[in-house]
């Protein structure tokens, strides 16, 4: 039996790894299925397995999995496509199988009313119906969603959204990752879901203030209708499709779904989540420096 983790050099999979070690799970146990085995060649000088196999070809997933692993299935990043992969992905496990498929969702899960949730709520349904023993990690905003962004922010001197008033019950990329490592590790999760969000939910100007007390100059948060924020993402180079999901999100925050601050995170990984303030001082101090 190994635990497996798909998407193992995305930014969360390296994450759920290197926490599954540090949790002390043998290398050995470890098995990390990639698409690209050069990226992962720091994973295998730890001793970690991997297993290649690519989401949008089906026929590689064949040996990926065995009889009683713990699957982790990583949402693939390629909106529009995800549904044929993680079906490739399930199908797969549930022909070998595995003990626990654990997925990567969407927070609000069947609640989640924005175009972003269709591809999860699909990929939930095919879960159910596989028969396999589950466990859906209904993740929030990643804190790095919006701090990966700093650079335009303090350039024009705001956030720009069409959020409204809308909060946003946002955790770092570690805290997810710690979850997903403590369901793949522990016992008693089988057939659960779990809502995960940040403890405290924020509002984008109180995003806007954190930077400005940050950074000591001054930021605020412009709010705009989606047909203005659609043409600032366009114009700044974004194809048409993913800045309409942006916008969408935006409206979703608006009506408060990724404002939930259910607790499911926190008591999973046994710490409080880590604050919005913590994650903009981290983002600050990375940012190369001209």
């Amino acid at each position: 039996m190994s635990i497996v983790v798909t998407g193992a050099t995305g930014q969360l999979g390296r994450l759920v790894v290197a926490d599954l070690l540090e949790r002390g799970v043998a290398a050995g146990e470890v098995a990390a299925v990639v698409r690209d085995e050069a990226k992962a060649a720091d994973l295998a000088a730890q001793g970690v397995e991997l297993r290649v196999a690519d989401y949008d070809h089906p026929e590689t997933l064949k040996d990926v999995f065995r009889a009683g692993d713990r699957v982790l299935l990583i949402s693939a990043n390629e909106v529009g496509r995800r549904i044929p992969q993680h079906t490739a992905v399930v199908d797969a496990a549930a022909a070998a199988g595995v003990a626990l498929l654990v997925y990567t969702g969407v927070l609000g899960g069947p609640d989640a009313d924005f175009a972003l949730a269709d591809e999860h709520k699909a990929t939930e349904e095919h879960i159910r119906a596989s028969g396999l023993p589950y466990v859906f990690l209904r993740n929030g905003w990643y804190t790095e969603v919006y701090t990966a962004n700093l650079a335009p922010v303090l350039a024009h001197g705001a956030v720009i959204g069409n959020a409204g008033e809308g909060r946003v019950a946002s955790a770092a990329r570690a805290d997810y990752a710690a979850a997903a490592a403590a369901v793949l590790a522990g016992e008693g999760h089988e057939n659960t879901a779990y809502d995960l969000s940040g403890d405290t939910a924020w509002s984008f100007p109180e995003y806007a203030a954190v930077i400005s007390e940050l950074t000591g100059q001054e930021v605020v948060y412009r709010d705009v209708p989606g047909e203005e924020r659609q043409a600032i993402l366009v114009g700044a180079g974004l194809p048409e499709a993913f800045a309409a999901v942006l916008v969408d999100v935006d409206h979703a925050i608006g009506r408060g779904l990724l404002a939930r601050t259910s607790g499911d995170l926190s008591r999973l990984i046994g710490r409080p989540t880590t604050p919005l303030r913590a994650s903009v001082q981290a983002a600050l101090d990375e940012a190369p420096q001209g």
